[in-house]
């Protein structure tokens, strides 16, 4: 964090942009400073279960790893990632793992292993009111196991992962199903995403309309959108006027929210993604409750 002061202060910003025949200006290097100053200041921790099927291999997830350490430089605050392999996870497991944690992380992904571990880890941080971040996948997930559980569709999932499910609430879209070629059915690059009033979504961006990044294929099926609203679960940002889903919250948990399009692509040191940014502030404050209810229960066994 220390290096480009270090070079500033040994002219390299001044040799390149000579021989590159660049005019040069003094380098604003202010929000550098201010965020290894917060660096430096840290005395909090959050821990965040990261919960997905590569987990085996930290850099599989690189992006959302570093987007978390950005959230956590903003807060003064260290993020610790607990690595969760959602494979073969009983939900007794879940629940006993997850309470330990201030958060819960579902990243992006394909395929169908590992899937019913993450419907089980959503399901303890939604039921348990542990802030959950859904990214890509993760939102399948959270679409999913709100539809079974809540929504009341038993059987209810991805087609991705069970072509012949009674309850389609993911699904590819209509005019997504003839095409062979599978390359041809990926949303791919930033798209315009609607964020409607009212909402954490539109509260954490502070904006009507906002450009993400997106790599899928599936979508939440607007067949059964209806009844997923009409039993609580928001949806705060489309594309097209609604056409599709893009995020979907819970307003009445201190944290629920996960997205079609992946944030952490545009996650920078000294502008953390905003999603990210409010899910590590919701995690830490689940921490500062529970480090105070720890306390509280040592004071009162002496």
């Amino acid at each position: 964090m220390l290096v480009p002061r270090a070079l500033k202060e040994q002219g390299l910003d001044t040799l390149v942009c000579s021989k590159l025949g660049l005019e040069t200006r003094e380098a604003e290097l202010g929000d550098w400073d201010e965020l290894v100053e917060r660096l430096g200041e840290r005395r909090e921790s959050v821990e965040i279960a990261l919960v997905g099927k590569y987990v085996k291999l930290h850099d599989a997830y690189l992006s959302v790893h570093e987007a978390l350490k950005h959230a956590g430089a903003h807060h003064g605050c260290t993020v610790n990632v607990r690595w969760v392999n959602a494979e073969g996870m009983s939900h007794e497991e879940a629940t006993r793992m997850l309470q330990q944690v201030d958060g819960v992380l579902v990243p992006g992904g394909f395929g169908s292993r590992g899937w019913e571990g993450k419907i089980l880890a959503c399901r303890v941080a939604r039921e348990r009111r542990i802030p959950y971040l859904g990214i890509c996948l993760g939102m399948h997930v959270a679409v999913s196991e709100f539809a079974r559980h809540v929504v009341g569709f038993e059987g209810a999932n991805s087609t991705e992962m069970d072509p012949e499910t009674p309850y389609p609430v993911i699904d590819l879209l209509p005019e997504q199903k003839e095409i062979e070629d599978l390359g041809g059915t990926m949303r791919l690059g930033a798209q315009a995403v609607e964020l409607s009033s009212g909402t954490r979504a539109q509260e954490t961006y502070g904006e009507a309309v906002v450009h993400e990044r997106h790599r899928h294929r599936y979508e939440v099926n607007n067949h059964f959108r209806p009844r997923l609203v009409e039993a609580g679960l928001v949806v705060s940002g489309t594309f097209q006027e609604g056409r599709l889903v893009e995020i979907v919250e819970l307003p009445e948990h201190p944290w629920f929210v996960a997205s079609q399009f992946h944030p952490e692509f545009k996650s920078r040191p000294t502008r953390p993604a905003p999603l990210f940014r409010e899910f590590v502030g919701a995690a830490l404050a689940r921490s500062r409750e529970r480090v105070a209810a720890y306390s509280g229960r040592s004071l009162a066994g002496k």
